[in-house]
């Protein structure tokens, strides 16, 4: 019971540093007068509530695509309406909260209040002024606060209540974990176009007529897309860009450590718990009775345990002098460290490396100067925007700003110029003729608009044209042909005791395989092929460029007391539970959500929306 108190009052601590974290993102850009977006049954969804979960949305996908996202690019992949809808049933669920009567006192309320840092004095108890005006910066009043608070709590009691308990049947784990667990052992041989008897002699005239006309796919045009756009980039505009002199000694100084670097070693130290170990390895040492490798290897280490890295004299503390008065390969110490008496072997010299500031200045300049390009570029989108949302066409912006304007046929086979961007691809493939000419970002902090001007559809290009690649593409596929037959006759010879050696082929075992392995230099689905197999039993898998002829050795199913088996038991077991028990909230969730009236006001949403652009 006390630790499923602690872990409840951990995860309001940090419940409530989010709430005080995220809570006012873009609330400068609303009028004071607007504090809800809607409401839910008898519930208000207040403003910073839908603010704040947006907010944390784009932040979320921003650290899984890499890239910064604009509103207008969270907009068009719909995550507004995903966090709406988000906020939505978590009003709903706090309004049946209420309706049931759920909820917790002043008391559990206070003491959440009194847990976050940031309400603090400097003396370390609770500060009044800090609290109320931290609340006041983010737009919200105390009672509000304490309100989201207590209903976070009742919510919280609500979810427990519906999936606590929940378990998946043991039937299933079990039998899932003995599945999985599973144990397959193989011998296997591969079979190229080297180990055919005869070689594939080339295709006539009438073998690529044929193979052309079976095979047009491989021979088809893509769609090709007419599209002409106007860009920008960085690199554009980056010579013309004033960058100053004082603006890259400072880098330079910023970075001093990595262009000045002083002489170091190359090192490894193994710690002991107490200096009697550590004294009598070093005196095994000096005696020739054992070998540094040999010490490492008795603690259950490897020597990449043990490995610094290289390292100046100030890392070593202690042994910094001795280390780097010592020869490659010698062994000093014991020395005193934070973790222990512990002997230092150096194993290289690293002379000091300096990089001039005259040396580093074009580096750094450019640097500076493709920075301040892309701050110049995201200072133009606003002129840009309103001259598109004024009619101009693209070559208007071509004339009026610094946008460049350009044509392309492009079709997924194009990769070149602007098409080598994934951004562009993506818009060029669904941009469709008469579609307002957004404005979109590049990878490198570029921007670009388009306009598709026609479409030609796929079309088989003509055998003259593709007579060489059919003839290849025929080659390759005949010869697999052949190493596929071959496979075969050589698998027929094979019996369920004869050694691949009598077929003239060098196999390799494997042991112990399971339905999660994989044996390095077989095809996709091999492993699932082997699983397939009866003992004893030896089939030709088509490898692409190559044939697997493989062998069933044997077959087991997993000890009941295997910790393996026991560890993905419970694992399953776990899993299981959780997704019944999410299954049963969300049915849960969305029949309350039909029983609720929900009423969002738009124009409220729009102010929103318009706060984080």
């Amino acid at each position: 019971m006390a630790k499923s108190k602690a872990k409840q009052s951990a995860a309001w601590v940090i419940v409530v540093l989010l709430l005080i974290g995220l809570l006012g993102f873009g609330a400068g850009g609303l009028s004071g007068t607007i504090r809800s977006i809607g409401t839910v049954g008898d519930k208000s969804i207040p403003v910073v509530q839908y603010q704040r979960a947006l907010n944390e949305q784009i932040r979320a996908f921003e650290a899984q695509v890499g890239t910064p996202v604009s509103f207008v690019q969270a907009q068009a992949i719909g995550l507004d309406q995903q966090v709406l809808n988000g906020v939505i049933a978590e009003r709903t669920l706090d309004n049946e909260a209420a309706k049931l009567g759920l909820s917790v006192g002043d008391e559990r309320v206070r003491e959440e209040v009194l847990r976050v840092p940031g309400f603090r004095g400097l003396d370390g108890g609770f500060d009044r002024e800090a609290y109320r005006s931290s609340l006041q910066r983010n737009g919200m009043t105390e009672a509000e606060f304490e309100t989201s608070i207590r209903e976070e709590a009742a919510r919280t009691l609500l979810q427990g209540a519906i999936v606590d308990g929940v378990e998946a049947p043991q039937a299933y784990a079990d039998t899932l974990a003995r599945y999985i667990g599973e144990q397959r052992s193989i011998t296997w041989a591969t079979l190229t176009a080297d180990d055919l008897t005869q070689p594939v002699p080339g295709p006539t005239d009438a073998d690529i007529q044929t193979f052309y006309d079976e095979n047009p796919d491989q021979f088809t045009a893509p769609e090709t897309r007419a599209i002409t756009y106007a860009w920008l980039t960085p690199d554009m505009i980056q010579d013309d860009v004033t960058v100053d002199a004082t603006a890259v000694r400072q880098l330079y100084d910023d970075r001093i450590a990595q262009y000045v670097r002083p002489e170091r070693r190359l090192v490894e130290r193994l710690v002991y718990l107490d200096q009697t170990e550590a004294d009598a390895a070093i005196a095994a040492i000096t005696a020739e009775e054992t070998t540094f490798e040999d010490l490492v290897a008795e603690r259950g280490l490897a020597l990449t345990d043990v490995d610094m890295g290289d390292v100046d004299e100030n890392d070593l503390g202690a042994a910094g002098e001795a280390v780097f008065a010592t020869n490659p390969g010698d062994i000093v110490g014991p020395f005193e460290t934070d973790f222990g008496p512990a002997l230092f072997r150096m194993n290289a010299v690293l002379a000091a490396d300096e990089t001039t500031f005259d040396e580093a200045e074009p580096e750094l300049r450019a640097e500076l100067a493709a920075s301040r390009a892309r701050r110049v570029i995201d200072d133009s989108r606003e002129g840009i925007n309103d001259l598109l949302a004024g009619g101009a066409r693209l070559e208007d912006l071509a004339d009026q700003t610094d946008l460049r304007i350009a044509t392309i046929d492009w079709s997924t086979e194009n990769r070149d110029d602007i098409a080598a961007y994934d951004s562009f691809r993506n818009a060029a493939a669904t941009v469709a003729e008469g579609d307002f000419p957004d404005l979109f970002e590049l990878e490198d902090g570029g921007i670009f608009t388009l306009r598709l001007d026609g479409i030609t559809p796929p079309a088989l290009r003509p055998l003259a044209d593709v007579k060489d690649a059919a003839a290849d593409a025929w080659q390759v596929a005949r010869t697999q042909q052949a190493v596929l037959e071959e496979a075969e006759a050589v698998a027929a010879e094979l019996t369920a005791t004869a050694g691949f050696e009598t077929v003239a082929l060098v196999a390799t075992s494997e042991e112990n395989l399971t339905r999660r392995s994989f044996v390095e230099g077989t095809p996709p689905g091999f492993i699932q092929r082997v699983f397939e197999m009866e003992t004893g039993e030896v089939i030709t898998i088509d490898a692409g460029t190559f044939a697997a002829i493989v062998r069933l050795e044997t077959q087991s199913v997993p000890a009941a007391d295997d910790e393996t088996l026991t560890a993905d038991r419970d694992v399953f077991a776990n899993s299981a539970s959780a997704g019944i028990a999410q299954d049963i909230f969300e049915v849960f969730n969305a029949e309350i959500q039909r029983d609720t009236d929900v009423a969002i006001n738009p124009a409220a949403v729009t102010a929103v929306h318009t706060s984080f652009q």
